[in-house]
């Protein structure tokens, strides 16, 4: 999966919880309505006013799904949704071209059986997180978003895409002789549907904004200029609707597809690590990143 991000990033290339970020008691007297939280690779601005959070992306240069990125986001997200007075965070990208790209490919390669288990469950704990959550959710996608990328978005309530041809998303991970997921393909199916699902997967398809839009992967384009601001807009509209009666309606059309996951996520553990411990897949890896290597030098 990370493989597949990354090929498609080098073309694109080519042409612990830190104290004050969202606490319970909310804006301090006298403090500035927004309040902006270094925490590494992800960067937190609380608008306390409005009760929205900006979560910025900063893995550079790809915003690489890591285990030490996955890390920080649970831990910023998790403070967010512990604080009541935050209703609402827009996910978005600081590296420029790209939103991100995927899983880290160094994540898979050359470690133990025990950081690969490690590392696929904080996958699995950031899906969790993110569809579950009770906050309003919006990706902000101002660059391409392909493999897990495109199931960060997809995991979002609502989806906003920067109006770029250059820009793309999709999970093509069928491309290299991977197979996505059971829960990335549920995730897939419920965004845009079977019959779109099954082509989208079996081909690898990463589609352009206006292609993404027509099947409904992404929910609305805009100018790049523009996508912060739509993204504030939309989020109004959602958290005009009293919290309690959305939070039980997200829940109600989500919980049976994060049942499924639970029930499994043991063997779903099991079944990665058996997958990217073989010499085969592990060979590969290697391959593509003495590729890589080659064509930066």
């Amino acid at each position: 999966m990370a493989a597949v991000g990354l090929t498609f990033v080098w073309r694109l290339l080519r042409s612990g919880p830190r104290p004050g970020l969202c606490g319970a008691g909310g804006r301090e007297p006298g403090a500035a309505p927004r309040r902006a939280i270094g925490h590494g690779r992800v960067a937190v601005e609380l608008d306390s006013s409005a009760g929205v959070a900006v979560m910025k992306m900063e893995n550079l240069p790809v915003n690489s799904l890591s285990l030490d990125f996955l890390t920080e986001f649970l831990i910023s997200l998790e403070k967010l949704e512990n604080d009541r007075g935050c209703r609402g965070v827009i996910l978005t990208s600081g590296a420029p071209k790209i939103f991100s790209a995927g899983l880290d490919i160094m994540e898979m390669y050359g470690k133990s059986a025990e950081h690969y288990a490690e590392f696929w469950k904080a996958v699995q704990e950031m899906w969790l997180r993110l569809y579950q959550s009770n906050m309003v959710t919006i990706a902000a996608i101002n660059g391409s978003s392909p493999a897990g990328g495109c199931l960060m978005a997809m995991s979002c309530d609502y989806r906003i895409m920067a109006e770029n041809p250059k820009y793309s998303i999709g999970l093509n991970e069928t491309q290299l002789g991977i197979v996505a997921p059971f829960w990335f393909k549920d995730t897939l199916v419920n965004t845009i549907g079977n019959r779109a699902t099954e082509r989208s997967l079996e081909l690898g398809l990463l589609y352009s904004p206006p292609e993404a839009h027509k099947i409904g992967l992404v929910d609305q384009l805009v100018p790049e200029e523009k996508i912060q601001s739509t993204a504030a807009a939309v989020m109004s509209q959602w958290l005009a609707i009293p919290d309690h009666a959305r939070q039980i309606t997200k829940s109600m059309m989500r919980k049976p597809t994060v049942d499924r996951l639970l029930a499994h996520r043991e063997s779903d553990i099991q079944n990665f690590v058996s997958f990217i411990t073989k010499d085969s897949i592990q060979k590969s890896l290697q391959m593509y990143m003495e590729m890589l290597k080659q064509r930066r030098g």
